[in-house]
């Protein structure tokens, strides 16, 4: 009869909240540490005010079982909830997850900061990640490191997250935006996925205006045809060790492989992590003779197909406007001048 009262009252217990719904109690935020024992998460809660008596709630985890079961983390409870609820929630691992926002164009540096930055993961470990071949490759990638990967978008983790688990969802997820039917595409232009990659980073940070891409993307693929430099600034910054924000012409002979104005080709692998339009430009550029363009300093482009033409718009948008000093430029390109020798691609 003891036994039976005793079960009955746990029972009653288990779904009685610590304080009544239609008080509407506040929102409680709980970490539960990594390693943390269930008497450890019991005395949390009645800390918090989430459960009436710490003995209760280890008595029913130990009838549940669920003593070695309980995830860490971030969860989000009330003092409404009975302990049922809570234990339930506990061990389904139902933590807050934090929406975590990675713009297209940002180079796994400036990725590993945002992390850091929103608390999702280390930023140190995230930047080892992405350069262990070992785990490259266990990720089915063949590529020195994950530049280029790492698909930009807004994603929901929990803090912390351990680094792996934020790399591979990253790349899972390009996985699925770069699907068969694109690398069908990237086939039929003798592409491999790399290049294809690698080309749209570079469209990615060479504009700003979307629907500038294809164009800028059939700059480029005729450049390649010709077997004409590419001349991309933005190559040769990444290239650069130091960068203080103005490319200079020295920078431009600069020896880095990724330096476009002295290798033809493309760069040996991407120089950010582009989003899908920049991927789909590179798939499908438009048709056109285009072989230069240069900033209108408006966030977009005048496209040329002859060096004449260029020069003359380079005088109309570049040297023109900045030649006194009078005006300010918009685009937030570092390098004014364009020769016969350096002409901007």
């Amino acid at each position: 009869m003891l036994a039976g009262l005793a079960a009955y009252l746990m029972m009653r217990w288990v779904d009685t909240p610590a304080v009544p719904a239609a008080s509407h109690p506040a929102t409680a935020i709980v970490f539960i540490p990594e390693g943390s024992t269930f008497h450890q998460v019991a005395g949390l809660l009645d800390r918090e005010g989430l459960i009436n008596g710490r003995t209760g709630f280890i008595l029913f985890g130990k009838f549940r079982e669920a003593e070695r079961k309980i995830h860490p983390g971030e969860y989000e409870f009330n003092a409404a909830m009975t302990p049922r609820e809570i234990l339930a929630k506990l061990v389904a691992g139902r933590v807050v997850l934090h929406p975590v926002t990675i713009p297209e164009g940002y180079t796994i540096t400036q990725i590993a900061e945002v992390l850091a930055l929103q608390q999702i993961t280390d930023a140190i470990e995230f930047v080892r990640l992405t350069k262990d071949t070992v785990f490259i490759r266990a990720l089915g990638i063949s590529a020195e490191t994950l530049e280029g990967y790492l698909y930009p978008d807004t994603y929901k983790f929990r803090r912390p997250t351990p680094a792996k688990e934020v790399v591979r969802a990253m790349v899972d997820h390009l996985g699925q935006v770069f699907n068969e039917e694109l690398q069908a595409r990237a086939r039929d232009l003798h592409f491999t996925p790399h290049e294809v990659l690698t080309l749209a980073s570079v469209i990615e940070k060479e504009t700003g205006a979307g629907d500038e891409r294809p164009q800028i993307s059939s700059v480029f693929h005729n450049r390649l045809k010709k077997r004409i430099p590419l001349q991309s600034d933005p190559t040769v910054i990444y290239g650069l060790t130091n960068f203080d924000g103005n490319l200079r012409k020295r920078d431009l002979s600069h020896p880095s492989p990724y330096n476009t104005y002295r290798w033809a080709g493309l760069p040996p692998g991407p120089i950010a992590n582009p989003g899908v339009q920049s991927i789909l430009a590179a798939l499908y550029p438009v048709p056109s003779a285009y072989l230069y363009f240069v900033s209108r300093n408006d966030g977009t482009h005048q496209f040329s197909a002859t060096l004449m033409e260029h020069n003359k718009a380079v005088e109309k948008y570049q040297k023109k406007p900045f030649r006194h000093g009078n005006r300010k430029r918009t685009d937030g390109a570092p390098l004014s001048f364009t020769t016969k020798e350096f002409s901007r691609s």
